[in-house]
């Protein structure tokens, strides 16, 4: 039988272990990507690594978070990261010149190319061709710095698509059935890759929602075959060079399979508060919406916008809603000006706002209190809009158009025609906003500016022979990386300064969690399935750390914030049951003695639950190399014991 198109990039970088699913690999990166939320924290890590220069084929900071300067704090942030970038030899994407995932893919992304990035969305290059990973920002450093990245290797999810898609059906209505089908913990474990006839019909830009939204399974990335289509995207952007075809075998084998009839989807719609709360458009039609918004890193493209701009020529936005439009970069929003559909938009009510992240991590535009909101991004946890009672649903843009208009939900495909939409055959191509590193010869000369908000990283011991105290808090399924570590117009700019940052740490769920955690000194944090799904944001387990907190123990974990537990020195145990999660409570105090010694005889671990006088058997899937890096307090000590070992 023949290979899939994941496993021969992943052979083609392999650098340790064997691509046996459920076995600890290692593969090589070609390129690195940050944004400004993580990649402070990320590149003093860099720093404390000791190396002077990125070692990556590419590495590229970006500004598309912390873009609202209400006080000195992102400003500062973004100084920093221009300075580290200049000395350090990275490209810098300046604020305003776009949205990280949507400007790599752009000007960056290359076909059979390994990315892993700071941020959960990385997967969207993958449809280009790339094994793209999103990862914590400590990983980043050390994948610059020209270490392997570590992966249990996942199973190879293949889905063949066959058909066509047809009007006012895209790319997002793609990766919803695929929530629908699969929840948002569906993916975890696994890579998902695209293949069969009905991938021809996709456009790169419906590939790249598709791929980026698969963050949302909880896989580990997402992956379409670079081909014609491929090619023709990056001969528009001036890169067509950079193209090399990559496919699967004809006879490939995946590990799984499932197949999905383009010619039967229909548009469809996440309900609150979860993205795999998906039923058609049809069902949940005639709601009255109060806000709609297109944009983000999944929908913000030259293409959706021109949907948007076509559906709105004429016609008013809605009395009783605000309409907002994000473009995902400076590229997409010089285009639909030069072409009109900027006017078009502007004339109907539309509310243009920067070429970032914005709304979509509540960085501005919350919604009214109590109110329905409809949204082209990729995430509509409780809360994560800034208004905690509001209703976030999940959409295509041409949903989000059409109800823009109606002031209700409404299926597109009520609008009558749907639009032809030509891409350019090449794109004004203008990098002005992306800043060279400084030359390796001027490099030492370069001033790293730092601003009072941007605090040194902790230093954690290694850990310890027993660890002790209070079950600080217990919380159920599904619980998001924005539950522990909000984001947000008032959190995100502590995103540098752990100790301020840490104060808001689980304030959706506990707001006395901060201080219960400080009086303990020492505790455990106890979580259902699918512990810290969502970003890759590593400040979710660097504060609870900082905190004091020294274990978690949860029925199973979010790939990403697994790693990054680990990479702080924290514990990740598993219940063996559901049986076993409910004989530990909140309040409950625990000891584990001799932990050093039970993780490393084997993988069971005896926890002494001291306030009810039992013993709960719980798991550990650690490989040698995170047993390691967990005994020595964490990845950034392991790197300093292995250099001093060397």
């Amino acid at each position: 039988m023949g290979t899939n198109l994941a496993r021969k990039i992943l052979g083609a970088h392999l650098v340790e272990g064997e691509l046996t699913p459920g076995t600890q690999i290692a593969i090589k990166i070609d390129q690195t990507l940050t944004q400004d939320a993580s990649g402070t924290a990320a590149y003093l890590q860099f720093e404390a690594i000791g190396l002077p220069r990125v070692k990556t084929e590419v590495s590229v900071s970006y500004v598309d978070h912390n873009m609202l300067q209400m006080g000195f704090e992102n400003a500062d942030d973004h100084r920093f990261l221009q300075s580290t970038a200049y000395k350090f030899g990275l490209y810098f994407s300046r604020p305003g010149n776009g949205i990280c995932h949507q400007v790599h893919a752009e000007r960056f992304a290359v076909p059979g190319k390994t990315l892993v990035g700071s941020d959960s969305h990385t997967p969207l290059c993958g449809g280009l061709g790339m094994i793209a990973i999103g990862a914590g920002g400590l990983d980043v450093a050390v994948a610059m710095g020209g270490g392997a990245f570590y992966l249990i290797m996942p199973k190879i999810l293949g889905v063949k698509l066959t058909g066509k898609l047809q009007p006012w059906v895209s790319g997002k209505d793609v990766i919803l059935e695929m929530l629908r089908r699969l929840s948002v913990k569906g993916g975890v474990g696994r890579i998902v890759e695209y293949f069969g006839p009905g991938v021809d019909s996709l456009g790169v830009i419906d590939r790249t929602t598709i791929t980026n939204m698969g963050a949302e399974l909880g896989a580990t990335t997402s992956i379409f075959p670079s081909d014609e289509q491929t090619r023709l995207y990056l001969e528009a952007q001036g890169r067509g060079a950079s193209w090399s075809a990559w496919s699967a075998d004809t006879d490939a084998e995946y590990d799984e399979l499932i197949e999905i009839n383009l010619d039967e989807l229909e548009p469809l719609i996440a309900q609150p508060h979860m993205p795999d709360n998906v039923v058609p458009v049809r069902e949940v039609a005639g709601i009255p919406v109060q806000q709609v918004s297109v944009g983000s890193c999944t929908n913000s493209s030259y293409r959706d916008l021109s949907i948007v701009a076509y559906v709105l020529k004429g016609k008013a936005v809605h009395p009783n809603l605000s309409f907002t439009v994000s473009p995902g970069s400076k590229q997409v929003y010089a285009t639909v000006a030069r072409t009109g559909a900027l006017a078009d938009m502007i004339d109907a009510g539309a509310r243009m706002l920067e070429s970032a992240c914005g709304p979509c991590v509540g960085m501005g535009m919350a919604p009214p209190s109590n109110s329905v909101a409809v949204r082209s991004f990729n995430r509509n946890f409780e809360g994560r809009s800034g208004t905690r009672d509001a209703k976030v649903y999940l959409a295509s843009p041409e949903t989000c158009a059409a109800t823009a208009i109606t002031g209700v939900i409404t299926d597109p495909r009520d609008l009558g025609d749907y639009p032809r939409i030509e891409m350019p055959a090449r794109f004004d191509i203008n990098d002005t906003m992306i800043i060279p590193p400084a030359p390796e010869s001027e490099a030492d000369a370069v001033e790293i500016l730092r601003g009072p908000n941007i605090k040194p990283l902790p230093r954690f011991g290694q850990l310890e022979d027993t660890l002790s105290g209070e079950v600080v808090l217990k919380v159920g399924d599904n619980i998001t990386t924005d539950h522990i570590s909000p984001a947000g117009a008032k959190v995100l700019p502590l995103r540098s300064n752990l100790p301020a940052l840490a104060e808001f740490t689980f304030e959706r769920v506990d707001k006395t969690f901060a201080t219960r955690a400080r009086e303990a000194v020492s505790g455990f944090i106890v979580g259902g399935s699918n512990y810290g799904q969502g970003s890759a944001r590593e400040q979710a387990a660097l504060a609870p750390r900082y905190l004091g907190i020294k274990a978690v123990m949860a029925i199973s974990f979010a790939r990403i914030h697994r790693s990054n537990l680990i990479n702080f020195g924290l514990v990740p145990l598993l219940f063996r049951s559901q049986d076993d999660y409910k004989l530990v409570d909140q309040a409950d105090q625990l000891e584990i003695p001799n932990v050093r010694e039970q993780l490393k005889a084997g993988p069971e671990v005896v926890v002494k639950n001291l306030t009810k006088g039992l013993e709960v058997t719980l798991t550990h899937n650690l490989s040698g190399h995170e047993l390691e890096i967990l005994l020595d307090g964490g990845l950034l000590n392991h790197l300093k014991v292995k250099a001093a070992n060397n």
